[in-house]
């Protein structure tokens, strides 16, 4: 999220959030920092962070997963505008599947399609097939909830929100204080609201997550 702040001169800076899901299906929005870039760099000091609060280094066995929105709608940047449509359509078949066998038959479509006259845009798709398809691990009732951003641009907007109120602010101080109590109502109002899904996988995350970090 990018908010206007002084420092001298008011710019654009960017505050980073590391939201998280716990076991019973609550979220929580872990750490916050205020910084001049979204670089790795940056990621990297709220890992040690995080790490440093007892959450495990690097996150060694830890999921990876893409938001499969963003890839669709850079899909559709890279297309003509008459294809759009179709290349939508077809790539559904891909991202909207309920099992890795059937997105994968969707993919062999889709490159059979397009993979002529898209070939950088197939290939994207085929480098990074991995990343899109994790949710695919994860019990059914949840796969739509990790398969996007959506969660943490929710939490995102309702910040925002008081932002465009305030306009910019004096100081990278009162960025953080502001920050931190908009976090903290946030975090209060979902500590007794259960993620959509959650409560239907509980059982079956426990034992995912209890044979991988047993």
């Amino acid at each position: 999220m990018w908010l206007s702040v002084r420092r001298n001169t008011v710019e654009k800076e960017v505050v980073l959030f590391v939201l998280g899901i716990d076991e019973e299906g609550y979220r929580e929005i872990l750490d916050f920092e205020v910084n001049l870039s979204e670089g790795a760099e940056s990621w990297l000091e709220m890992i040690k962070r995080l790490y440093d609060r007892g959450v495990r280094e690097y996150f060694p066995k830890a999921d990876f997963q893409s938001c499969v929105v963003h890839k669709v709608r850079n899909t559709l940047n890279k297309v003509r505008a008459k294809d759009r449509k179709k290349v939508a359509k077809d790539s559904k078949k891909i991202y909207q599947a309920f099992t890795e066998e059937e997105a994968l038959k969707g993919f062999k479509k889709f490159k059979e399609k397009w993979g002529t006259k898209y070939p950088r845009v197939v290939k994207s798709w085929e480098r990074e097939l991995y990343k899109f398809l994790t949710f695919l691990k994860y019990p059914e009732s949840i796969q739509r909830v990790i398969c996007t951003t959506n969660l943490i641009e929710r939490t995102i907007k309702e910040i925002r929100k008081r932002v465009k109120v305030i306009g910019a602010l004096p100081s990278v101080d009162a960025v953080k204080k502001f920050v931190y109590l908009r976090v903290e109502m946030l975090n209060d109002r979902c500590s007794n609201r259960v993620v959509n899904g959650f409560l239907e996988a509980r059982e079956e995350i426990q034992e995912m997550f209890s044979r991988r970090y047993s």
